[in-house]
């Protein structure tokens, strides 16, 4: 009896630390769910301000009584912010869209064909994670100048069309399918682009989504590049344009206004996160397996 008392006894007290340690862990997460949360609340919140309102405040309301939808109207009628987001949806779809191309191409050559210096090649390849992007902005920036290709959608696309890191993350993944699928689907007669198409892709669909996800997000946030290479409002992304908005006055003077523009830039990728996150988790998971 006094052992099962003892034991029993040892129960309680490990139930007892861990509801204290869930505790503490949970009340961690969610103060730091608040500071993450935070920027975003204010950013909402200040775009439902009217300008005299915001303008009124000599201490920082955390609510307002009397939120407005006029700044949302205002970005659209006072820049041509509608004209922004159909470029970068034009620019982030044909982006992708090619990147994807070329990343599958490119993944299945180093993880299933057979060619001398293949290893060497991939070692080189990978060395180029090592370059910082900023290191050849210049040379590009030289490239399409002589192209001729300033101010256009194809200047804006070809240098973002590649991706060392997504080429690895598939080239793994493509990696852990079994060699005897590929040899039975040769047996039977099967192409290397059928099988790629058939076999491979259908397989490899987390990971692929994943991939997709994060380029449409790494083109809906360009500015660098785009800033760069383009001088002309017809061809401006949101990034540029909320700038250029910022920097001819109008934001700079109505605060409320430009929130409402960050607004209506971050929503469309927010929601896109919130419906994808567990298809980018799993296909990360994947990515980085072996076996």
């Amino acid at each position: 009896m006094d052992k099962r008392s003892d034991f029993k006894n040892l129960e309680h007290a490990a139930k007892h630390k861990q509801r204290i340690r869930n505790v503490l862990i949970y009340t961690f997460l969610t103060i730091w769910g608040l500071m993450v949360l935070f920027p975003f609340y204010w950013m909402v919140l200040t775009s439902l301000k009217s300008y005299g309102a915001y303008n009124s405040e000599f201490i920082p309301q955390l609510f307002t009584l009397s939120p407005t939808l006029q700044n949302y109207l205002d970005v659209f009628t006072s820049v041509p912010l509608a004209d922004y987001l159909l470029n970068t949806l034009i620019f982030t779809l044909a982006t992708t869209a090619i990147m994807l191309v070329v990343t599958v191409l490119a993944a299945f050559a180093f993880s299933r064909l057979e060619f001398r210096g293949k290893n060497l090649a991939f070692t080189l390849f990978l060395s180029l994670m090592m370059i910082p992007s900023e290191l050849v902005i210049i040379t590009n920036f030289v490239t399409v100048t002589e192209l001729e290709l300033r101010n256009t959608f194809m200047g804006l696309i070809l240098p973002s069309v590649a991706s060392v890191f997504y080429i690895y993350l598939l080239k793994e993944n493509f990696s852990q399918i079994p060699d005897e699928l590929y040899y039975a689907a040769k047996v039977d007669g099967t192409s290397d682009l059928k099988y790629l198409l058939k076999v491979m892709i259908p397989i490899c669909k987390p990971t692929l989504i994943t991939i997709t996800i994060l380029k449409v997000i790494e083109c809906w946030n360009s500015y660098v590049w785009p800033r760069l290479i383009t001088d002309d409002q017809a061809y401006f992304l949101v990034s540029n344009g909320i700038q250029e908005i910022r920097e001819n006055g109008f934001g700079r003077e109505n605060i409320p206004a430009m929130m409402a523009a960050v607004v209506v830039i971050s929503v469309p990728l927010i929601v896109l996160f919130l419906i994808f996150r567990k298809k980018i988790m799993a296909g990360v998971s994947r990515g980085g397996m072996k076996g």
